[in-house]
């Protein structure tokens, strides 16, 4: 298991999380104490003007009833009979709607301010105990006050004749009893729900603060921002490079090496599909490789593998680390061209052992025109010679030894190499080992390919034409052709023909590398012809610009 190289909080003091935590609740307690306890300050006041609209509602329905307004048409004046009067039909209208509407009072009076209706039948036929001016004056009342049945939450609303003349009002009363049991009704229900609200944000606050804490793993804000800086430090001072997508795919992490590596000037957040990567390379970021496999990145060869992340079951992305191979792949390359000049060396040693056995052979039995017939033959002064015809016509070192050396290794195998009539080379290879590299991973693929067992009297054709300081190579081979619906496949990284398909890694680089070769020159390498040319196979092309110092 991997240390643990997290830091370790610091004791004696209260964690983020927990500050967080109590000015949460402080502020939900401070904002509901404010907000309930204004509404709780307001509340009597409120309840109070409630009641006295229920009660200037009641009196509206009672004095705009017809028979109310006929009665108190009917009992004018100041000397009244109270007894009549506590017998009368308006009383027992008053005393209805009062035990129907669960009011404290239902008070009728005249316009002289005499009741004519009243709970108490002793108060029949005064005046009533407040001033009754401004209802008389034809206005509502809404008010506190206080009179023979103790205080009350009034409303009273004058009572009009057929012609809208006041001819008295009616007053209805609910006992501020009453009210203040509304009141603390009120004031127990505003309590509970912002108790309420209180546990709801002091829960949802300890959830925020369990949260917080698990994505930052405990760590404090000092202790995150160190952990940052130094992984950062150790991120952009690591020799290879690396790169992280998250699970949407977007990019969340690079180094500058990676940066150089991948050549991407892409900002964090950029989409995968947006930075610029090669096919192969998108790959490795849809699906995890840990084996590390060779891609070509403009003039530069990587090696690269990727890894997903997963932490605590989460899925975090993928990972791609870089390292740079180019010197080790030119390194690579030189080595391929020696061993595959001592191969064909091999060959030719061993072709020229054999045929001094059969000289030998010749001599010791006194044949010495046989003997010199098959010298003729061998230095290609015979029918049948087996110097590579037109080879006189390549005038530069390098390719005609190795040209030479790769006819005697296809004669080895079965293959016959043949230079075409155009072939002309002139002046000196400026990187003999880059060219080495294009024209032998073009010969030995039409080898293989002519080599097939199902290709019956194999046969490869190469031709070199100079123009100037550009090399074009044309290679042709009896093989069964490219087998890709889109011949230009053979030139991806990974791809290789040997069985149909893309492999992950090791195959697949030779015919890559030879494009990346001709383009990084500023040519080009394509397919020609995928299948049956004049050979019946496939016919490569490759271009190289500034290959030959003609000087």
């Amino acid at each position: 298991m991997a240390p643990d190289t997290r830091p370790v909080p610091r004791a004696g003091r209260v964690s983020l999380v927990g500050q967080v935590l109590i000015l949460q609740v402080v502020v939900i307690a401070l904002s509901l104490i404010v907000g309930f306890g204004w509404r709780i300050s307001n509340v009597d006041d409120d309840m109070r003007d409630e009641y006295a609209q229920r009660a200037v509602a009641v009196a509206h329905a009672v004095a705009g009833d017809p028979d109310v307004a006929r009665l108190v048409a009917a009992n004018q004046g100041t000397s009244l009979d109270a007894a009549a009067l506590a017998d009368g039909e308006l009383q027992r209208e008053a005393v209805d709607v009062a035990r129907r509407t669960g009011v404290l009072f239902v008070v009728i009076a005249n316009r002289d301010g005499i009741r004519i209706a009243h709970p108490d039948p002793d108060e029949l036929g005064r005046r009533v105990s407040t001033d009754p001016d401004y209802v008389l004056a034809g206005h509502d009342v809404a008010e506190t006050d206080r009179g023979t049945l103790g205080e009350s939450v009034r409303g009273k609303v004058p009572v009009r004749d057929a012609s809208g003349a006041v001819i008295g009002f009616v007053s209805v009363g609910i006992s501020t009893e009453k009210v203040a049991e509304a009141t603390r009704r009120d004031i127990l229900l505003t309590v509970g729900l912002a108790s309420v609200a209180l546990a709801v944000g002091i829960a949802g606050a300890v959830l925020l603060a369990r949260r917080w804490r698990r994505l930052t793993l405990g760590l404090q804000p000092d202790e995150l921002v160190a952990l940052v800086t130094e992984q950062r430090a150790v991120l952009h001072a690591l020799a290879d490079g690396v790169l992280a997508v998250d699970r949407d795919g977007r990019m969340r992490v690079i180094n500058d090496k990676a940066r150089q590596l991948l050549s991407i000037s892409a900002p964090v957040g950029t989409a995968r599909a947006d930075l610029g990567l090669t096919t192969r390379l998108q790959q490795l970021l849809d699906v995890p490789q840990t084996v590390p496999i060779a891609a070509t990145v403009g003039d530069r060869i990587v090696l690269v593998s990727s890894h997903r992340v997963t932490v605590d079951g989460r899925d975090l992305g993928i990972v791609m680390s870089v390292i740079d191979r180019t010197d080790v792949e030119n390194l690579t390359r030189e080595l391929d061209a020696i061993r595959s000049m001592s191969e064909a060396l091999r060959a030719q040693r061993h072709e020229t052992a054999n045929r001094l056995h059969v000289l030998a052979g010749l001599l010791r039995h006194d044949h010495v025109a046989e003997a010199v017939d098959y010298l003729d033959e061998i230095t290609g002064s015979g029918s049948r010679g087996t110097r590579l015809t037109g080879l006189d016509n390549v005038d530069e070192p390098h390719l005609s030894a190795f040209l030479d050396a790769k006819a005697a290794l296809a004669r080895e195998r079965g293959v016959v190499l043949s230079l075409g009539a155009q072939t002309w080379v002139t002046g000196v290879l400026d990187d003999a080992v880059a060219v080495t590299t294009v024209v032998g991973n073009l010969i030995d693929n039409a080898l293989d390919a002519a080599a097939d067992p199902a290709s019956k009297n194999g046969r490869v054709d190469v031709e070199l034409l100079t123009d100037a300081d550009t090399l074009w190579v044309t290679v042709a081979d009896s093989g069964p052709g490219v087998v890709f619906d889109d011949p230009d496949r053979v030139f991806t990284e990974g791809v290789t023909s040997k069985d149909g398909h893309a492999v992950p890694g090791g195959r697949g680089m030779g015919l890559a590398l030879v494009r990346q070769i001709c383009r990084r020159a500023g040519g080009d390498a394509w397919v020609a012809q995928a299948s049956e040319s004049e050979l019946g196979g496939a016919v490569f092309v490759a271009k190289l610009p500034g290959a030959l110092d003609a000087e």
